[in-house]
């Protein structure tokens, strides 16, 4: 039973909205005193004096307002070519990978890949492994979820970690450069943790390996992208960690937390029934340990609900999303740990205490309206 304790909650709700951004352009309006100011000459030579400058200052105004429109139009168009030719590029770079995404529905590290996977619109298969005999994946030596199968053309690539998978996928959309070659970039790495147990960490997985102009293109600025890596790296370190000591924080919570997974997971009718009612107890003891592990407060929530403001401080109130006007990396690994709530007392009530839920919103919204 301890092989579902990574198993936590469902999808986000679909919205229905749309946003409509429309540039207009402006015209000159031409002046016609070039025109009129002549009528009140006495004669041939008076009109011409008078008119004639006049007629040239109209002359110029006009030319010089169908240059300005001109080029405006011109640089309008342009951008709208390049829009379009980077998103011809990525659908095409997208087209060229077949997904297979292994995983627990409610673990949040598998959430926020689905995240990443749904707001990029890229198309995946998902299969979803039993946390107990784990048969789905027995062909990899990695025996975590999730796990990312790639077929780009006659290669077939394994990607593992959550954020070496988003990490990886990203770097190919914005490069181009092979998957088996941007593999590479994040080797595998035995380690052994606090509590004496060897584990396999991954170099560099919240860096994209970009070139100077793809960077610049991305991000703008060096800021951006460090803001981008250090609240990714937030969202492993320390968001995950108050999921399963707020989900089983009661014996009432953790049964109610332990009958959504069953519903959701891949199950047996037998092992449900013994993973509802022997995994709620032996979760709501573990979170115990959990809230210890990590130096908790007695009230877990408290410590949901300041990280949850935390994160809101930090996008500020100037902009929508971290990464601006559309989600980031960042933006879209906080909401999918947080997504995998859903549905449960803990997320409405980080919903009524804290200030997360517009920003919540937005990024769920951006998601549901990303092109399919």
């Amino acid at each position: 039973m301890a092989h579902a304790v990574r198993a936590l909650w469902p999808h986000g709700r679909a919205l229905a909205w749309r946003l409509g951004d429309r540039p207009a352009l402006g015209l000159h309006a031409q002046s016609r005193a070039g025109f009129t100011g002549a009528a009140g000459g006495s004669g041939p030579g008076a009109t011409a004096r008078k008119g004639g400058p006049r007629l040239l200052g109209a002359a110029a105004l006009a030319l010089g307002g169908a240059l300005g429109l001109y080029h405006t139009a011109r640089w309008h168009l342009r951008s709208q070519d390049l829009r379009a030719e980077r998103s011809a590029t990525q659908l095409s770079l997208s087209s060229r990978l077949q997904l297979t995404l292994y995983q627990y529905k409610t673990c949040p590290f598998c959430s926020k890949v689905r995240a990443f996977l749904d707001f990029h619109a890229l198309p995946y298969e998902v299969v979803e492994v039993n946390p107990v005999r784990r048969a789905e994946i027995k062909f990899s030596s990695y025996r975590k979820v999730p796990i990312v199968m790639v077929q780009e053309g006659e290669s077939l690539q394994q990607l593992n970690d959550s954020s070496v998978i988003i990490s990886a996928l990203k770097t190919y959309l914005v490069s181009g450069q092979p998957l088996a070659d941007i593999i590479t970039y994040y080797p595998p790495m035995k380690a052994v943790n606090d509590q004496g147990k060897e584990v396999t960490e991954f170099c560099n997985k919240y860096w994209l390996m970009l070139d100077e102009k793809e960077a610049q293109r991305m991000y703008g600025g060096k800021e951006a992208r460090t803001e981008e890596m250090k609240w990714r790296q937030w969202a492993d370190d320390w968001l995950v960690h108050l999921i399963s000591p707020n989900v089983y924080r009661t014996p009432a919570e953790a049964l109610a937390s332990f009958d959504y997974i069953v519903k959701e997971g891949n199950f047996g009718t037998v092992e449900g029934a013994m993973a509802k009612y022997m995994g709620a107890a032996a979760m709501y003891f573990i979170s115990k340990r959990l809230k210890r592990r990590h130096h908790l407060r007695d009230d877990v929530r408290e410590d949901l609900y300041e990280a949850a403001n935390k994160w809101v401080a930090a996008v500020g109130k100037d902009r929508p999303f971290m990464g601006g006007q559309k989600p980031n990396l960042a933006d879209l690994a906080v909401y999918g740990v947080l997504r995998v709530m859903e549905g449960l007392e803990a997320f409405d009530d980080l919903m009524r205490h804290t200030h997360i839920q517009p920003w919540y919103l937005r990024v769920e919204k951006a998601i549901t309206e990303a092109p399919q």
